[in-house]
């Protein structure tokens, strides 16, 4: 109020060295693709077991339920996820928003802490081309290889890329999209994109 006053008057003074921000607004339309990624707070871990991954991916159909996307690549680490997700009619705000807020109420509930649970605003770089849409989906499946948690990708069990290299299910992601960007044998050659040997075009 006192602000607005002065600047009624024309008298706002100048502050020396300080900058004004605002938040930067997202840029969202319905079918828009991001890799949005979320820490915990002052990255700690925002999964302490298994029990809390199956929880996540739970509140995740139960917001996919009230905001519709399509899960293309996913992955649970110990203090962040990354999501490779493509919005319908809801921006991703509203739904990083119900899920994450949902999550930090469970687990502070569940191991009796008290806080913020992720750090931050989550982040999430908009997918602009083909060859983004399959970088961020290799970028995402090899994190737990890079983070040394595994010797191969197909060893980590809360990742989506089992479902695109073998026969098993995985009811929370689809791999139609992601797949066509490679050559047949899709599987086999996504498998050997992932682990470095193809360079698609």
């Amino acid at each position: 109020m006192y602000f607005n006053t002065l600047k009624k008057r024309g008298t706002v003074p100048r502050l020396k060295g300080v900058i004004c921000l605002s938040r930067k607004t997202r840029v969202w339309f319905p079918g828009a693709m991001y890799h949005i990624t979320s820490r915990g707070n002052r990255r700690s871990a925002i999964f302490f077991d298994d029990g809390d991954r199956k929880k996540y991916l739970r509140l995740l159909e139960e917001t996919r339920e009230r905001y519709p996307f399509l899960l293309h690549s996913y992955c649970l680490m110990d203090n962040h996820i990354h999501l490779l997700l493509e919005t319908l009619t809801t921006p991703p705000g509203d739904i990083m928003k119900m899920l994450h807020s949902l999550y930090a109420i469970y687990f502070n509930k569940r191991h009796d802490l008290n806080g913020h649970v992720f750090q931050d605003r989550y982040k999430a770089s908009l997918i602009d081309s083909p060859k983004y849409f399959l970088e961020a989906s290799r970028y995402i499946h090899l994190n737990p290889l890079r983070a040394g948690l595994v010797e191969h990708p197909l060893d980590y069990k809360w990742s989506s890329f089992p479902a695109f290299v073998t026969s098993a299910k995985d009811p929370h992601v689809i791999t139609e999209k992601i797949l066509s960007h490679v050559p047949e044998p899709r599987r086999k050659n996504y498998f050997n994109y992932v682990i470095g040997g193809l360079s698609p075009n």
